[in-house]
């Protein structure tokens, strides 16, 4: 077994508090040291994985390179890190249980009874240790953390492994870092502590104690409010950190290293490592600091009421916007709100840039249609993403080829002309889960194009996730007609890109180019859409200056 260290994430008090933010961060702190840094998320919900939960439940479905539909808290750990994340990095209470049954049923058990302890938990571990050696490499740090929140039913069989786990290895091998909430009173001014002394005392009863304690709080902890936790905590007050609420995800591991985090990480897990080289990472965020206007961008979705359901995509434009030194005001628009209002247009007015992110089922595809033509009509840059190129190219074909009935069978099974239709390979398959087309495939790029340009090679991989493609049999009369298949699969039967001749700037895409965006490293396709909005709000304010002045009254 590699001399790997292990830091354990949990929570307590409620959900949401930033267990995956901080997890991220302090992988970030131990990597500039240079340290091998891995994540494990373990999710206690019983699906096998986030592929078939809804975005309004569960946030976006975040893809791994290796095509694993994972919880949205991996894509933070690959932004923030900067590391490519496997199926490995997600466990779920599903996958546990479902294991663990195969195993029965084969025999693997030998006529025991299986039970929670040890056949559950053991799996549990197992899985924990496979992360120590991925493609021959093992990590100096693997970060795990736990969804949920301490005292959750769910969460009680990967507490209890933890707790065996940290028994079983030497001591300085596994340490624990605890979330918890300090609420504010306003009425009498004050931090209170009774939630956290509360959580600690859950997690302790559980046979875990705390290393480490982040607080999270509207407001910094003072001495005497440290010292009361470090009391009734059993925690040393120098391990006791604020986690307090920051104006930018990217600024918590510079605050967590101003703190002290990163070096009380080393400290208390005995690491050999460098001086901490965070000199990228400042730059990023003087850049996120000095901005040099702002950019209104119109992200028309169907899931818009919730952020998260396009977390990655935000953090992508987010990125071009770093990479061009302008702060992005994504502003996420449900696309029904389009559909049957004879103002639409007025409602996409002001804005720079359009974007149009993927989703399923038909519900809202009409507005997703008229935000496609406005931008195409209108000349306003445009990106679409998975959904986005089929439903961008279904109102080509339908307002541009003028074939009215121009559809996908994914909204009208009978269509008599399916522009966007069923991938060969996936007609016969009745299970959801897990079975479309998922991960890294690579995608060649026309030369001369506007995707070309913007990659600067001739070939990419990009990670998938749909089941449907553009109808071949369609596509000489979409090209005839002035769209360019700009990026096309290596054997030439799928189109990855499209894009069009008569715009400055429209450009949509099979895959998921957001999942590869990084802050300090922005995707290609994303750091030229920003652009190319930037280039378009100058022009129109040259030419009519109350444009600006109506986005700034969308705000």
């Amino acid at each position: 077994m590699p001399d790997t260290k292990y830091v354990f994430v949990t929570g307590g008090n409620l959900s949401g508090l930033g267990k995956g933010l901080a997890a991220a961060s302090m992988g970030r702190l131990l990597k500039s040291r240079g340290l091998q840094v891995n994540i494990l998320k373990i999710d206690p919900y019983i699906n096998v994985d986030a592929g078939t939960m809804s975005p309004y439940q569960h946030g976006e479905v975040y893809v791994t390179k290796d095509g694993a539909e994972t919880d949205l808290d991996l894509g933070h750990y690959e932004r923030i890190v900067d590391i490519g994340l496997t199926e490995k990095s997600n466990i779920t209470t599903g996958q546990v249980y479902q294991a663990v049954i195969d195993k029965e049923r084969k025999g693997s058990y030998l006529g025991a009874t299986v039970q929670v302890i040890p056949h559950i938990t053991n799996e549990i571990k197992d899985r924990i240790h496979s992360l120590s050696d991925i493609e021959g490499e093992s990590p100096d740090v693997i970060i795990v953390e736990v969804g949920g929140t301490v005292g959750d039913i769910e969460s009680l069989p990967f507490l209890e492994a933890i707790r065996q786990f940290r028994m079983e290895q030497p001591r300085g091998q596994v340490i624990n870092v605890h979330l918890t909430y300090i609420p504010y009173i306003s009425t009498t001014g004050e931090l209170k502590t009774k939630l956290t002394q509360h959580a600690v005392k859950e997690l302790r009863a559980i046979g875990i104690q705390p290393d480490i304690l982040l607080c999270r709080s509207t407001r910094s902890l003072d001495d005497e409010l440290k010292k009361k936790i470090a009391l009734f905590c059993n925690v040393p007050i120098d391990c006791i950190f604020s986690n307090v609420d920051v104006e930018n995800i990217y600024f918590i591991p510079l605050v967590f290293e101003e703190m002290g985090v990163g070096e009380r990480l080393v400290e208390l897990l005995g690491l050999k490592c460098d001086r901490p080289d965070l000199s990228e990472w400042k730059e990023m965020v003087d850049a996120i600091k000095n901005s040099t206007g702002i950019l209104k961008i119109a992200l028309v979705g169907k899931y818009a009421l919730l952020r998260d359901a396009y977390i990655s995509v935000l953090e992508a434009l987010a990125h071009g916007g770093i990479a061009n030194r302008v702060t992005v005001d994504v502003d996420c628009i449900i696309s029904e709100k389009l559909e049957g209002n004879d103002n639409w247009r007025d409602i996409l007015a002001g804005y720079s840039g359009i974007v149009v992110p993927g989703g399923f089922g038909d519900r809202g595809i009409k507005g997703k249609l008229l935000a496609c033509q406005y931008a195409r009509e209108e000349k306003i840059p445009f990106l679409g993403l998975c959904l986005g190129l089929q439903v961008a190219t279904v109102e080509y074909a339908r307002n541009v080829l003028g074939i009215e009935d121009a559809n996908s069978t994914e909204f009208d099974e009978i269509s008599q002309n399916p522009i966007i239709d069923l991938m060969p390979e996936q007609k016969k398959i009745t299970r959801k889960g897990g079975t479309m087309r998922l991960g890294h495939y690579y995608c060649e790029l026309k030369p001369g194009s506007k995707a070309h340009e913007a990659y600067g090679v001739d070939s990419v991989n990009e990670r998938h996730r749909h089941r449907l493609e553009v109808n071949n049999k369609y596509r000489p009369m979409l090209e005839k007609a002035g769209m360019v298949m700009s990026g096309v699969s290596p054997d030439d039967l799928l189109v990855e890109m499209i894009e069009l001749k008569d715009h400055p700037w429209f450009v949509a895409t099979q895959f998921h180019p957001e999942f590869q965006s990084r802050p300090q490293r922005a995707h290609p396709l994303f750091k030229t859409f920003i652009r190319a909005s930037k280039d378009y709000q100058k022009r129109v304010e040259e030419l009519s200056p109350g444009i600006k002045l109506e986005a700034e009254r969308k705000t």
